[in-house]
């Protein structure tokens, strides 16, 4: 397969990611560095990413975890701030998210060792809806929640339509893009600072009661859910065939 495909079947990175680690040369197959993503490679092609042994993770993972407030959603901090992979239970195994979270948004967020589904549930063409829960400054107006339904215009261009509705003193916003700060941005645009915000829901995952800090591993039906949960074919062009799910 792939070279790219192959760190994230190992749970190196997602598929992008991997492209990047590869095209920047920390990638070597029997000791050479290669930088075409294209390259085959199988679990005997003597992987290493940065002089580490890579092999095929041996069976897939998916956690929720309810993210604090002041925990990064990265692997690793270079400014030594607590992590949300940190979050998950030990013995878990070599994880990343699946997209982010800024560090002052709670909520839930993924964690995997499979590169492919987090592939599916983050690149913007499957249009995996998001879904947030937000307290604002301000009260929202009947005209500022149909403008976020029928998109803003941003510095980076006009957002796609959003559902929204108020729930309680809460706005409930889900969104199936994933621009860097979003939400935030969106509710700015309409006059509304933010003062707190979290993700309830990913596809079909819900956060439920899932307490602060606390992680716990998806059903396989869960997953399995999460697999279907984005456009099997993307406006503008046809999207690669999905992966059966792993047993």
């Amino acid at each position: 397969m792939r070279l790219a495909k192959f760190l994230a079947h190992a749970g190196i990175a997602s598929r992008r990611a991997a492209e990047e680690l590869i095209r920047d040369g920390r990638v070597t197959i029997g000791g050479e560095v290669v930088t075409d993503p294209a390259r085959d490679a199988d679990e005997h092609s003597d992987v290493a990413v940065d002089g580490e042994p890579v092999r095929a993770a041996r069976e897939r993972a998916v956690y929720a975890v309810n993210k604090p407030a002041g925990v990064v959603s990265t692997a690793k901090d270079t400014h030594g701030r607590p992590t949300v992979v940190e979050l998950a239970p030990r013995g878990a195994g070599r994880l990343y998210p699946v997209g982010r979270l800024d560090v002052d948004t709670t909520g839930l967020i993924l964690l995997t060792n499979d590169g492919e589904l987090a592939n599916l549930l983050t690149h913007p063409r499957y249009e995996v809806p998001k879904t947030y829960r937000a307290k604002v400054g301000g009260r929202l107006s009947s005209e500022d929640i149909k403008r976020l339904r029928e998109g803003v215009e941003l510095d980076d261009g006009r957002t796609a339509p959003a559902r929204a509705r108020r729930v309680g003193d809460e706005l409930e916003l889900t969104i199936t893009e994933g621009r860097k700060r979003q939400v935030r941005r969106m509710l700015e645009a309409v006059g509304h600072p933010v003062l707190e915000l979290r993700r309830v829901a990913f596809g079909p995952l819900r956060l439920g009661g899932l307490a602060p800090g606390a992680a716990r591993r998806l059903r396989r039906e869960e997953v399995e859910a999460l697999t279907r949960s984005g456009r099997s074919e993307p406006r503008g062009g046809r999207a690669p065939a999905r992966r059966r799910p792993r047993r």
